[in-house]
């Protein structure tokens, strides 16, 4: 039986110099979190890492960040700013490899932060919709402390862990982080309209959150025998699966099951999640496998990009040289998509910014990262329209990119496509 203690009791088996790793998306243990923070003034150099993480993070913010370093592999809203200063940094790395990290003993961790069902009859708790690191990571980590609360769901999967592997348990009874679908804008409507006249029937999808994917996901509903295998889903899903049409019964990893390493939402669909053996949760490491995801059929991985240059060059994690998220696992499915028998790796994003600003570029701008290599684009859809750069040249590339672009920047976009290819 587990013993439960004080939070403050937990975060202070925390040491100065310790390595924390800390859950993330809708399963942060934001109780946890805070309790840390208010240690700032007895702690030195504790370096925290994670992917995203919801929530308040104070030890991201003055005064508490004094007493803590961010070293992160995926940079979210509540440490974006921090991050791109001397206190914090991120460590580009594909969603798929961060367990590697740990298992190798590159990052040695101390201590794991996580957030677990209360156990069951047999003495085991669920990671609930979370187990993307987090698994790895409570396998390494030499004290393992867990925010125990009712409100998690009990996920089928591998993100099952028994009360002996946790050192330290605080008892909480907290909603967990609720994520509201934006509402799709004129544009949005557009490109997931696009996209989804690229879906067919029987293709397994790879998805993430936000308006475009949902919108996808609306235009899928006269489709059948649609598979879900991907890093992470939202409630887009929910009426698919009510009329039938996501059956995941042509998938070859898990066929009949959904595949993901975490998910996040409305409390609709946490309850869905619920004791669902219909979701298969799987650390990351699987779920971004290329060699798994290619063996399913007609991968159609649906991305989004910051900027794309004439050539293909995508960049979907920073603006010029300020780190805005993180790599992630678009490489491992854009890859495993194209792979794929009958795959389509897609990366669809607006024409322009909200300042009116092109994000189909001449290059891309300064002290950018690429996130995609241009070897590795194919399709590439705006609100305009949908081009495929697969087997096309330079020129041939930059011409079609200038076809999708927002129509008042095609005639400097030509300019500079001639003076860049004369």
């Amino acid at each position: 039986m587990l013993k439960y203690i004080s939070k403050e009791e937990a975060v202070g088996k925390v040491k100065s110099q310790d390595r924390v790793f800390i859950q993330g998306a809708a399963m942060t243990p934001k109780i946890l979190v805070q309790a840390l923070s208010q240690r700032y003034k007895e702690l030195q150099e504790v370096e925290i890492v994670h992917i995203h993480t919801e929530g308040e993070a104070l030890y991201a913010e003055e005064p508490y960040s004094k007493s803590f370093k961010i070293n992160t592999f995926f940079v979210g809203s509540n440490v974006r700013k921090i991050v791109n200063t001397n206190k914090g940094d991120y460590i580009p790395i594909f969603l798929s490899e961060i367990h590697q990290l740990f298992r190798r003993n590159i990052l040695p961790l101390d201590v794991a932060f996580i957030q677990v069902s209360p156990p069951d009859k047999h003495g085991f708790c669920s990671l609930g919709t979370s187990v993307d690191v987090t698994y790895p990571a409570i396998e390494c980590a030499k004290m393992v402390i867990a925010q125990v609360n009712p409100n998690v769901p009990r996920t089928h999967g591998d993100g099952i862990i028994h009360i002996d592997k946790i050192d330290a348990a605080v008892e909480v009874d907290a909603s967990l982080h609720i994520v509201q679908m934006p509402e799709p804008g004129e544009k949005d409507l557009k490109i997931g309209q696009h996209v989804a006249g690229l879906v067919e029937d029987g293709a397994t999808l790879q998805m993430g959150i936000g308006a475009i994917p949902n919108v996808v996901l609306q235009n899928l509903t006269n489709h059948k025998n649609l598979g879900v295998h991907t890093e992470m889903f939202s409630d887009g899903v929910l009426p698919l699966l009510e009329k039938g049409i996501i059956t995941n019964s042509e998938k070859v990893i898990k066929p009949g099951k959904m595949v993901t390493c975490f998910a996040m939402g409305s409390p609709k669909l946490y309850e869905f999640l619920d004791d669902n053996p219909l979701v298969h949760f799987k650390e990351a490491a699987f779920t971004n496998d290329t060699a798994l995801i290619r063996q399913n059929p007609k991968v159609t991985a649906i991305n989004s990009a910051i900027e794309i240059d004439l050539t293909g060059q995508v960049c979907a994690d920073t603006i010029g040289s300020l780190q805005y998220s993180g790599v992630g696992g678009q490489m491992d499915f854009i890859r495993g998509a194209s792979l794929s028998e009958g795959g389509k790796p897609i990366i669809a994003m607006s024409s322009i910014t909200n300042k009116g600003i092109s994000k189909i570029v001449p290059f891309l701008n300064k002290g950018a990262g690429v996130t995609t290599t241009r070897a590795h684009v194919q399709y590439v859809v705006t609100e305009n329209g949908v081009v495929n750069l697969y087997g096309k040249n330079l020129q041939q590339r930059a011409k079609a990119l200038i076809s999708i672009a927002d129509p008042n920047h095609q005639e400097e976009l030509e300019k500079q496509a001639y003076e860049i290819f004369k």
